[in-house]
């Protein structure tokens, strides 16, 4: 196994369960992305009852409440006590050898019959060309980078992207009392509840959970995660909602050059496709609750707040700092395997043709839940059992 995050640690539990010898290796600490790869100030946007792990559901007494980044690396620290875990070995290549696979770290090589890569879908953060265009006594760093407002050089803060990080960064920036110009990208968001109940629990309900891979198309597979915060008890968080709360708008950043942050004019395209991403999902929550004669609140119209202000540039001198919250992009060419156009991985429901590589952890590995906490042990059952099946044979 590779990866001792919730992917990994799920498999491992299951793996454990049907006294299946093993070993995790770890880069650095449990939970490492959680530990750092997150901002201070972090919360979870699914509520607690959706921590569902293979032998853990959550029996605290605020089921609905959002746990913050503290919180989630215990979970995960208590629920690898009894794991095999190898930390800070990291594996730095996988190749197939006569029948088996040898996977080499920093320090030695191990060689087994089957390997679980549980590593995450996106390891690499992405930068835009504009960022190597910007000058160098501006302050840029990536979303993974960002900690806390106290780390920002004083000045506006940039903060590039428009989906659940960027929004929930842009939140705690205005709350620290900074001065933000937030750049809005094609992103969509989702209102936090919907004829009062949660959006986790409508998704669930509605099966859109479950959607499958080849149910829908690759380019809402590909697109952001759409914007929503669990601050606070839980609320919506999207580029209008933070305008109206004193964010200056603006669109793509199209150029950064002659001392200016230059925006393409695509603001309010933008700001039309995320408020018509949104309706969607609520026509499709009240369609339901009309079908099956649910007793609801009635439907509560769509917060469109007034957009303070908006920004077709931005002076330099300005700019404290630059916050890209531009995503990521996959690394797995250390694995001697098969990959698509996009660089991920081969395989069907986490199990690669290259026999005896299986992965976990991937978002849409099968169904829209696969990456989280919520449905992450479904793809690690399948695939150890998967792995059961050939040892067997």
């Amino acid at each position: 196994m590779i990866g001792a995050g919730q992917a990994g640690l799920s498999a491992s539990r299951i793996l454990r369960e049907r006294g299946v010898e093993h070993l995790v290796l770890e880069r650095g600490r449990v939970a490492e992305t959680w530990r750092s790869q997150r901002w201070d100030g972090f919360i979870l946007n699914t509520p607690n009852w959706a921590t569902q792990l293979p032998g853990y559901r959550y029996r605290g007494s605020r089921p609905d409440a959002f746990a913050p980044l503290a919180e989630i690396i215990e979970l995960l620290d208590d629920y690898a006590r009894e794991a095999p875990v190898r930390t800070h070995a990291r594996a730095a290549r996988v190749r197939p050898d006569d029948g088996a696979w040898v996977v080499e770290t920093d320090d030695d090589s191990l060689r087994a019959a089957h390997v679980i890569v549980a590593t995450g879908a996106y390891q690499l953060p992405t930068l835009p060309q504009a960022a190597r265009s910007a000058r160098s006594t501006v302050m840029q760093i990536h979303s993974s980078a960002y900690r806390s407002p106290e780390q920002l050089l004083a000045g506006t803060v940039l903060v590039v992207g428009s989906g659940q990080s960027g929004c929930q960064i842009a939140e705690e920036l205005l709350a620290a009392g900074r001065d933000v110009v937030l750049s809005v990208g094609r992103c969509g968001w989702f209102p936090r509840r919907s004829r009062g109940r949660d959006l986790i629990a409508w998704a669930v309900e509605l099966g859109m959970m479950d959607d499958t891979v080849d149910t829908v198309a690759a380019e809402a597979r590909r697109g952001c995660n759409p914007a929503l915060s669990g601050n606070d008890d839980g609320h919506d968080c999207h580029a209008r909602w933070l305008g109206g709360r004193g964010a200056v708008l603006a669109g793509r950043v199209d150029e950064i050059a002659d001392g200016a942050v230059r925006f393409a004019p695509d603001l309010q395209d933008n700001l039309a496709f995320a408020d018509e991403f949104a309706r969607k999902f609520v026509t499709r929550v009240d369609d339901h609750v009309a079908e099956r004669e649910l007793a609801a609140p009635p439907a509560e119209p769509l917060a469109s707040e007034h957009v303070a202000a908006t920004a077709g540039q931005l002076d330099v001198a300005d700019v404290g700092a630059i916050v890209w919250a531009t995503g990521y992009r996959s690394d797995y060419a250390w694995i001697d395997a098969p990959r698509d156009e996009a660089g991920m991985p081969v395989h069907v429901r986490g199990v690669s043709p290259s026999r005896g590589l299986y992965f976990v952890g991937v978002p849409w590995l099968h169904k829209r839940k696969s990456p989280l906490l919520l449905g992450v042990g479904e793809d690690a059952a399948h695939v150890v059992t998967h792995v059961c099946e050939s040892r067997a044979r």
